[in-house]
C-alpha cells in the first residue's frame, strides 16, 4: 500500500462510465423507489423486482471489487449482507457485518478510491435508510500528514472527494458517517468522512457572489482560494481536521456530541462555533510557526479566510429559520466582528480590517471557552441561561421571545424540556443586513445542491 502523502495510481474517475458501476447505480436508484423509510421493502408484490435489483447490485460489487483490493473484506461482506437481507424477506436491513469491515481511516492515501454501498440516510440529504452507492477518492496531501502526525492527531478523520453517487448525495449532504447505516446494534464508531470537494465548491461559488454583492475587496491570497478548487478543498481538509478533533477536547461540561440530548438549539450553535474558532486560532498559530512547512503555513492562512467567509456568507443565510444552529453561529460571528469594529458596512460596501481580525476572532473563542469552563461547576439549566446571555449580548433576540425576558419569565421548576420549548424556532432573527443579503444570495445558494469539485469546474 502507498504510504501517507503519496498518490495512488488507479484512475478511479474512469469508473464513472464502467458498465458495472452504471448497473449498480441504476439498480440502487430503482430499489429506493421500493423501500420504506426504514429501508425495508414492505410490499410483497415488489419483492421479485427488488430481488432482481439486489442481484444486480451484488454482481456489480463483485465486478468492481478488483479496483479496491484494500476494501476486499468489506465488499465481500457487503455482498453477504445483501444476500442475508434478500433471504430474510427484505425486512429492515442489517449491514453491521460489512460496516465493521469498512475502515477507510486505515487507508488515508492521497487519491485512493473506495466504493461504498449501504442502506443509509444521508445527512442534509435523504432521511430514509435507502440503499445508496458512492464512488469516492481520499484527499490526503503531505502537509495534512505533517499536521496529523504532530499536534493535530485525529485518527477518525477521513477527507474525501466525490466521483459519482446515487440520489441521496445529489443533495446538500457533505458527510459519510457510519451511524447513518442500517444496523442491528450500534457499534463503536471509528471514523467519520467529509466531502471536502463539495464544501470547497459551494464555498467558492457562494463567496464569489457575496463578495460581488457586498463590493468586498478581497486580498490576493483570498482571491486565489476562490479561483482554485484543489487549493480550496485542501484548505477545508485542514479546517475540518482541527474542527473535528475539537469536539472531544477542551473543558467540556457535557457529552461533546450532545447525543440523545434535547437542548436549546443555541447551545449547538456555540459548540460548532467553538470548534470552528479553535480551527481559526490554531491556524493562526501554524501560520506563524517557523517549524511548519511552507505548505502548512500557506494553508493555515487560507483556513482563516475560509472560516470567516463560510460562516458569515453561507452559514448565516443557508437553510430554514427553524432552529438553524449553524446559521445562528454565522450571525454571531458577523455581529461580533461588526461590533468590535473590524468589519464595516458603510455606504453599502463591506470592508474588513484584516490585520486586526485575528485578535477579535480569537477573543470570541475565548468567551465560549470561558462559558464552558465555568459551566463545569454549574447546573445544566444555569449553563443554558449563561449561554443565552452570551449570545444575546451580541445578537438581538426576537421581540416576542420569552427567554429574552429573563429567567423570571421561564418555567424554571418545570421539566427541562418545557424550558427548551420556550425557545422560538427563530429565536435570533436575521438582521436587516442579512435579510437584504439573503434575497440577493438565495439563488446562488440553492444552485449548490449536489455540487462537487468536478461539477464546479
Amino acid at each position: 500500500m502507498d504510504t501517507p502523502g503519496t498518490t495512488a495510481h488507479a484512475n478511479y474517475g474512469d469508473l464513472v462510465t464502467d458498465p458495472a458501476w452504471l448497473a449498480l447505480k441504476h439498480a440502487a436508484t430503482s430499489l429506493q423507489e421500493l423501500q420504506a423509510k426504514d429501508g425495508s421493502v414492505p410490499n410483497a408484490a415488489d419483492h421479485p423486482h427488488a430481488l432482481e435489483l439486489i442481484a444486480t447490485i451484488t454482481a456489480s460489487i463483485g465486478e468492481l471489487a478488483p479496483h479496491f483490493p484494500h476494501d476486499a473484506q468489506y465488499l465481500s461482506l457487503a455482498q453477504a449482507d445483501f444476500a442475508t437481507w434478500a433471504d430474510g424477506g427484505l425486512a429492515v436491513p442489517d449491514f453491521l457485518d460489512s460496516l465493521l469491515a469498512f475502515n477507510p481511516q486505515e487507508h488515508r492515501v492521497n487519491g485512493l478510491g473506495h466504493l461504498v454501498v449501504f442502506p443509509m440516510y444521508t445527512q442534509n440529504g435523504s432521511t430514509s435508510r435507502f440503499v445508496e452507492a458512492v464512488l469516492v477518492e481520499v484527499i490526503w496531501p503531505e502537509f495534512i500528514d505533517e499536521l496529523e502526525a504532530g499536534s493535530y492527531s485525529n485518527k477518525l478523520f477521513v477527507p474525501l472527494r466525490f466521483i459519482d453517487f446515487t440520489p441521496g448525495y445529489d443533495t446538500n449532504s457533505a458527510v459519510l458517517f457510519p451511524e447513518s447505516v442500517a444496523v442491528r446494534d450500534t457499534p463503536t464508531f471509528t471514523w467519520g468522512a467529509i466531502f471536502q470537494d463539495r464544501e470547497a465548491a459551494r464555498f467558492r461559488r457562494v463567496v464569489k457572489e457575496a463578495a460581488q454583492v457586498t463590493r468586498l475587496e478581497l486580498p490576493a491570497d483570498a482571491l486565489e482560494l476562490l479561483d482554485n478548487q484543489a487549493l480550496t478543498q485542501e484548505t477545508f481538509v485542514m479546517w475540518d481536521l482541527i474542527h473535528d478533533r475539537t469536539h472531544m477536547r477542551g473543558d467540556l461540561p457535557f457529552d461533546p456530541f450532545m447525543i440523545k440530548q434535547r437542548m436549546p438549539y443555541f447551545l449547538y450553535s456555540l459548540e460548532e462555533l467553538r470548534c470552528d474558532l479553535t480551527a481559526y486560532r490554531e491556524s493562526v498559530a501554524v501560520e506563524h510557526d517557523a517549524n511548519a512547512s511552507p505548505e502548512a503555513r500557506k494553508h493555515a492562512k487560507l483556513v482563516q479566510y475560509a472560516v470567516i467567509f463560510d460562516r458569515i456568507f453561507r452559514f448565516a443565510i443557508t437553510g430554514s429559520r427553524v432552529r438553524n444552529y449553524d446559521g445562528l453561529g454565522g450571525q454571531l460571528l458577523f455581529a461580533w466582528l461588526h461590533q468590535h469594529h473590524v468589519l464595516h458596512w458603510t455606504d453599502t460596501k463591506l470592508t474588513i480590517d484584516w490585520t486586526e481580525v485575528p485578535d477579535v476572532v480569537i477573543a470570541l473563542g475565548r468567551e465560549i471557552e470561558e462559558l464552558y469552563w465555568r459551566s463545569i461547576d454549574r447546573p445544566k439549566l444555569a449553563h443554558w441561561l449563561a449561554a443565552y446571555e452570551l449570545v444575546s449580548a451580541t445578537l438581538t433576540p426576537n421581540p416576542a421571545s420569552t427567554w429574552a425576558k429573563g429567567p423570571d419569565a421561564l418555567p424554571l421548576t418545570a421539566p427541562l424540556r418545557e424550558v427548551t420549548d420556550q425557545v422560538m424556532d427563530d429565536e435570533f432573527p436575521l438582521s436587516m443586513f442579512y435579510e437584504a443579503l439573503s434575497k440577493k444570495m438565495r439563488d446562488v445558494i440553492e444552485s449548490t445542491t449536489g455540487i462537487t469539485g468536478i461539477s464546479a469546474s
